[in-house]
């Protein structure tokens, strides 16, 4: 009900000069709005302007503790490609620790908080922005996207397919154009990373596949996998496997564990020996 009063009352006032005005400055003031969050000695500013982005904030040290904790053993002056930043969560996180950062986020919703973020840490000097989705190979594809909302998740490049491995709802799509990771380095000239944190809702094995080369020197890859996706979950195995890399762990936060349907998603830690 309060939100049908208040689309009612945002037409009402889109008529007028005085009501738009209101409801430019009301945007504007939305998006000035932030959220402190610390961690050790670190204190980080990650703007708020909806209830998603103001639960990621709210839930930055819970959600997902053991990729922090990741975060934390990686070395000074690592490359890191964040793949699938969101709004910056984890890039931000990983670039005060004092990693160079690449994140990768072709959402055109999640890319305008993701630059907010890096700059209200002045983190622009350690943070490189790729607003490219990244896939098996180089090609224009669409980009499908559950939600609209800043923050949203859940979105795929170049398949139909959502987190789960089945059919995704369309909100909203666009086409952009994707490469894969061993494209990303030959052909954007981008630094091999020397870790990976991956978190692309269920496209984790198409992305895998189109980086040989990458996964062949990377030392450290933190990913995402839906053990209940069996093909999803196969795939990251054999091919993670067959880079030479060990899994470490598998982790999973009390809250992903009592969320609805991500009972079987965990963060997969895997190292080189």
């Amino acid at each position: 009900m309060a939100k049908r009063a208040i689309r009612s009352a945002t037409r009402v006032a889109g008529r007028l000069r005085a009501g738009r005005f209101a409801l430019t400055e009301a945007l504007a003031l939305a998006m000035q709005q932030r959220r402190a969050v610390t961690r050790g000695a670190l204190t980080l500013w990650f703007a708020t302007p909806n209830p998603l982005c103001e639960l990621r904030a709210r839930t930055f040290s819970s959600k997902e503790p053991e990729t922090l904790e990741w975060i934390d053993t990686l070395p000074d002056g690592a490359a890191l490609w964040d793949v699938g930043a969101n709004v910056g969560l984890f890039t931000v996180y990983a670039a005060a620790r004092g990693c160079r950062v690449w994140a990768f986020e072709p959402s055109v919703f999640n890319l305008e908080l993701l630059a907010r973020n890096v700059e209200a840490n002045q983190l622009t000097d350690r943070v490189c922005l790729v607003p490219l989705a990244l896939s098996d190979s180089l090609a224009a594809s669409r980009m499908r996207l559950t939600s609209t909302e800043w923050g949203g998740a859940r979105s795929t490049f170049g398949r139909d397919i959502g987190w789960d491995g089945q059919p995704m709802e369309t909100a909203f799509e666009y086409q952009t154009v994707g490469l894969s990771m061993d494209d990303a380095v030959a052909r954007l000239g981008l630094p091999a990373p020397d870790y990976i944190k991956m978190d692309v809702d269920g496209l984790e094995h198409f992305i895998l596949h189109g980086g040989p080369r990458v996964l062949s020197t990377v030392r450290g890859v933190l990913i995402e996998v839906n053990d209940a996706f069996e093909e999803q979950a196969s795939a990251c195995r054999q091919l993670l496997a067959a880079a030479g890399l060990t899994l470490e762990a598998k982790r999973q936060s009390d809250l992903m564990a009592n969320s609805d349907g991500y009972q079987a998603t965990f963060n997969q830690i895997w190292r080189r020996a």
